[in-house]
């Protein structure tokens, strides 16, 4: 046993120095150990979000989506206006041409069925059967209507892109087009009641003052009904009711009624003289126009002198006061003018 004094003072710290290092060393190895579990119980720092992060970043995106998709649509509505535009501006500048070429002599809606001859008409790129307006211009300006042109009395789909409004990708009907002309007075070759002659054909371009329209984005006979009694387009030409056909969108739509009729005047579609024609506002509420000055304007039908009533009907015209149905924009001549009469 070891003696009192070897215990005491310096004796007791050389007899206890290993048995406190290796004390000191379990401790240290023990907060070590205990704190690489504690660095492995945390998250990494930088190495990704907390759920509250990524609910704010889901927050912020879907408030820029919802202020960013509406400006994206009408970035792209307003593109598609001004193809529309580009179409009806180069329709008018073959409208021009055409004139230029027939000593002054306008475009008809459609050449007369004569009797006695084959009917066909040089196109640009072939012979077609009583080529409608935008058809017989397109030649003026190498935008051929068809690839190949038909030498026969029978119904053609559009095959150019060009002559159909990017707001109406399926309006392909050579009859139920995408654009009317202004026929009751820049070339009407119907006849009067009774007659052998035009009703009203040729118009020359000499008194045609440039603010006339001559095409514009068009509803045909759908017009005559509100837009939810409307039916879809019949891209073959007729959905095989006649009934129905009136109310298709763009039906016999080549053709665009002026504002106000009278009870004697035309119809876009003779063979259904209880309906008429019109602008079709599918532009954001506004119809694209065509002027005889070659220029374009987007508006709404009433402010060219349509009168629509509140379901959206586009009425004769005859039903109101002519203060607020002009044909002012329409007649050729800047004056309120009736359109031709189909009666002698």
């Amino acid at each position: 046993m070891a003696s009192r004094g070897e215990w005491g003072g310096a004796g007791f710290s050389r007899r206890c120095a290993p048995f406190m290092s290796r004390a000191a060393k379990k401790l240290t190895d023990g907060a070590r150990h205990a704190g690489s579990r504690s660095a492995s119980a945390r998250p990494p720092s930088g190495s990704g979000f907390t759920l509250v992060e990524l609910l704010v970043v889901i927050a912020v995106l879907s408030l820029l989506m919802s202020i960013l998709l509406p400006a994206t649509s009408a970035a792209r509505r307003a593109a598609r206006t001004t193809v529309c535009g580009t179409t009806l501006r180069e329709l008018a500048r073959a409208w021009t041409i055409y004139s230029q070429e027939h000593a002054g002599t306008l475009v008809a809606g459609r050449p007369a069925k004569v009797a006695g001859t084959n009917n066909l008409y040089w196109v640009g790129n072939g012979w077609k059967f009583r080529p409608r307006w935008y058809i017989t211009l397109g030649a003026s300006v190498v935008i051929y209507a068809f690839n190949e042109p038909s030498t026969k009395d029978e119904h053609q789909c559009i095959d150019n892109r060009l002559l159909i409004c990017p707001e109406t990708p399926g309006w392909v009907s050579e009859k139920n087009p995408s654009y009317g002309y202004n026929f009751q007075f820049l070339g009407n070759t119907r006849m009067i009641s009774g007659t052998q002659r035009f009703i009203n054909f040729p118009v020359s371009d000499s008194h045609i003052v440039g603010d006339t329209v001559v095409a514009a984005d068009s509803l045909g006979t759908a017009a005559s009904f509100p837009p939810v009694g409307r039916l879809p387009n019949s891209p073959n030409g007729t959905t095989g009711d006649a009934t129905a056909d009136v109310r298709t969108l763009g039906f016999h739509g080549f053709m665009l009624d002026p504002p106000r009729l009278t009870p004697t005047s035309d119809r876009c579609d003779d063979q259904n003289p209880d309906y008429r024609g019109g602008p079709d506002a599918r532009h954001d509420g506004k119809a694209n126009f065509a002027f005889a000055d070659g220029h374009v304007r987007a508006t709404t039908p009433q402010a060219l002198g349509y009168g629509i009533l509140p379901d959206g009907t586009y009425e004769f015209g005859y039903e109101f006061e002519k203060t607020q149905v002009t044909n002012r924009r329409f007649s050729g001549t800047g004056r309120d003018d009736d359109p031709p009469s189909i009666v002698p």
